[in-house]
């Protein structure tokens, strides 16, 4: 469960105070299908961080699966994001010199988790998104699609709770786009919570409930229009 009761987000550029996000009270339940929208500069993206811990808010609290977060150190944040949350950036963020299987593995290769255990969720996470034939490619090898899904992959090696996808597929032709959505989307009916900023009316269209933003606020918040459950 994500509840952020009266979150501010302010930034002083020069001599002027940008509220980014203002006052902003929002509950999204485990096994959510969210997209969040808005023009530029409206807040949804720092929501997004936020909401994964990357951003600290100005004002408010921010309740992750009953635990406060807003006070945590910097240690407990990034441990809190290790464990319960995974990111899907529009521009796929791969380590160019290591392979497909590298790069899913790297997230518990920085945990520390044992090499037997690293390479069976690693070969568990590449067979799910259909890139076991890809496991040994680097990015330069692989297609926009293909690489987008070594991303999730590599989002999902931690078995996270929260999927935060920001432009998934911004970067992706229409095909391409579509696959990685129905690869989020299986993750999502598995139970996975997820979040994804998007500019697409499509894409949107596709989750189960919208969020809309405007100058740090929401201003609409509404089950989509003929979604299932």
């Amino acid at each position: 469960m994500i509840e952020l009761r009266s979150i501010d987000r302010h930034f002083q550029v020069g001599d002027q105070l940008v509220r980014a996000l203002d006052g902003v009270t929002l509950t999204i339940a485990d096994g959510e299908y969210v997209s969040i929208m808005g023009p530029s500069g409206s807040g949804k993206s720092t929501l997004l961080n936020v909401i994964g811990l990357l951003d600290r808010p100005t004002a408010g609290q921010y309740v992750l699966d009953g635990r406060e977060t807003t006070d945590l150190d910097d240690d407990a944040l990034a441990d809190v994001r290790a464990r319960r949350i995974g990111f899907i950036f529009q521009s796929f963020h791969l380590v160019p010199r290591l392979t497909a299987f590298e790069n899913v593995e790297l997230p518990m290769v920085l945990a520390g988790h044992a090499p037997a255990a690293r390479r069976a969720r690693t070969e568990e996470v590449l067979a799910a998104l259909s890139l076991t034939d890809r496991a040994h490619h680097r990015p330069a090898q692989l297609s926009g699609g293909q690489r987008q899904r070594v991303a999730i992959a590599r989002a999902m090696v931690m078995r996270p709770t929260v999927l935060l996808a920001d432009e998934p597929t911004g970067n992706l032709d229409h095909v391409s786009g579509a696959e990685v959505l129905a690869a989020l989307e299986s993750l999502n009916a598995g139970g996975i919570s997820l979040i994804v900023v998007t500019h697409d009316d499509e894409v949107a269209a596709r989750s189960r409930r919208q969020i809309r933003m405007r100058d740090g606020r929401v201003v609409h918040d509404a089950p989509t229009p003929g979604a299932a459950g």
